[in-house]
């Protein structure tokens, strides 16, 4: 996922788990009550049901990201 800077999304949650890794630029993660700012080849591990948001700023990021849905 390409994300231009600048942006932020709406906070959310979901029923199941999601990570993640940082590609490219910066983005800062809210997850639960933990903010964290992520560069290049750090991660991230939202827990099934914790409300989470994204911002950029001055640089835009370039994220992989990865649903984990139980069968």
């Amino acid at each position: 996922m390409e994300i231009a800077q600048n942006k932020e999304g709406t906070a959310h949650d979901h029923p199941f788990d999601q990570c993640g890794i940082v590609i490219e630029g910066e983005i800062e993660m809210f997850v639960g009550e933990e903010k964290k700012l992520l560069r290049p080849m750090e991660t991230y591990f939202i827990p099934a049901g914790t409300k989470h948001n994204w911002k950029t700023s001055v640089l835009s990021a370039k994220i992989l990201d990865i649903v984990v849905k139980q069968s």
